[in-house]
């Protein structure tokens, strides 16, 4: 139960935030920012108090941890695989260009005899 009432409790904290970025329309941009900004991490530290958030916060540090093993393509590898792609679609587009045009001259110029003028 005392979860939820936290968990409720940041949820709160998050719209007061937003609410004020619309209540301060007059003030500076910055200002409405850093009241957005201050209700989401209200909210958030009321958030890391609860059973759930704790549980979002270990998910967070172990997908962190999962990225960082992961191996990326190098630069040359990553413009080969672009390039394989590039060259691809202009070929796809090529052919159903080519596939469309045939198709328009077998059905128009051959069988219903619309030549175009």
């Amino acid at each position: 139960m005392a979860d939820k009432l936290k968990f409720t409790a940041a949820l709160l904290l998050l719209i007061a935030g937003i609410a004020g970025f619309y209540l301060l329309g007059e003030q500076p941009t910055i200002l409405r920012v850093l009241s957005v900004l201050a209700g989401l991490g209200a909210g958030g530290a009321v958030a890391w108090f609860t059973e759930p958030g704790q549980r979002f916060f270990a998910f967070g540090k172990e997908a962190t941890a999962e990225t960082k093993k992961v191996v990326w393509p190098t630069r040359k590898e990553t413009l080969q695989t672009t390039g394989v792609v590039f060259a691809f679609v202009v070929l796809m587009a090529l052919f159903l260009w080519i596939a469309d045009k045939g198709l328009e001259w077998v059905l128009y110029d051959l069988v219903l005899g619309w030549k175009k003028s």
